[in-house]
């Protein structure tokens, strides 16, 4: 576990500087951060973002603060820092003390709290994508947080698109699918931007299937920013 800083090139007209702090669902697929920052890129307009990770497998907010995540977020000098929770891995009430934990650091150290809202999943299935959502808005609504509805949108285009795997083989993290929508659904949160004219796709991803989820991403964003 560590702090990784990749930067792009300072060519770019806008900066921001983000931080990510997770586990694998965040990591994986080389990393959701590596896939905001090609979306970024890529835009008419491009945006540059400089991103870091505090990352460790399998952990939940508790065991990140106890690893020192507060730490990163106070020396770290980000805009924006986004908090993923892995709701299954731990209770509804961590995540409630630990969420608020970190928003109250993040603020301090004068930078924008994201909450990076993920899914279920059968492994641990004693709660469901819209009880996570639930517990998300709570926090939302009590501290006035941003929320990147990653679960949500995960599952409108899943309903949509039943054929697109989300999943990783081990039905637990993300394809590269769902990493994909997870970065789109995560950048257009931070900068409320419309993604549908960006180029970027990693390996594993056509046109067509990009296309469908910068725009379930955006949807979704706007959706769950009006209720």
């Amino acid at each position: 576990m560590g702090i990784l800083r990749i930067m792009e090139s300072d060519s770019l007209p806008t900066t921001h500087s983000v931080l990510f702090v997770g586990n694998s669902l965040t990591f994986w697929n080389g990393g959701v951060d590596r896939h905001v920052r090609g979306l970024g890129g890529s835009l008419g307009s491009p945006l540059i973002v400089e991103t870091d990770a505090f990352v460790e497998p399998g952990a939940t907010l508790a065991v990140l603060w106890d690893q020192g995540a507060s730490e990163a977020i106070a020396q770290g000098d980000h805009d924006v820092v986004v908090v993923q929770e892995d709701l299954p891995e731990g209770s509804v009430e961590q995540f409630d003390e630990h969420a608020r934990l970190l928003i109250e650091q993040i603020r301090r150290a004068d930078a924008e709290p994201v909450l990076f809202m993920a899914w279920a999943y059968d492994r641990l299935d004693w709660i469901t994508t819209e009880e996570i959502a639930d517990a998300h808005r709570v926090v939302s609504a009590e501290l006035g947080v941003k929320v990147a509805p990653v679960g949500l949108a995960w599952q409108a285009a899943v309903a949509e698109r039943p054929e697109l795997a989300m999943y990783d083989t081990d039905a637990e993290h993300p394809s590269m699918h769902g990493t994909y929508l997870a970065a789109a659904t995560i950048l257009a949160t931070i900068y409320g931007q419309d993604l549908r004219d960006a180029t970027y796709l990693p390996d594993g991803v056509t046109e067509d299937e990009g296309a469908f989820l910068r725009l379930i991403a955006w949807e979704t964003v706007n959706e769950y920013s009006a209720n």
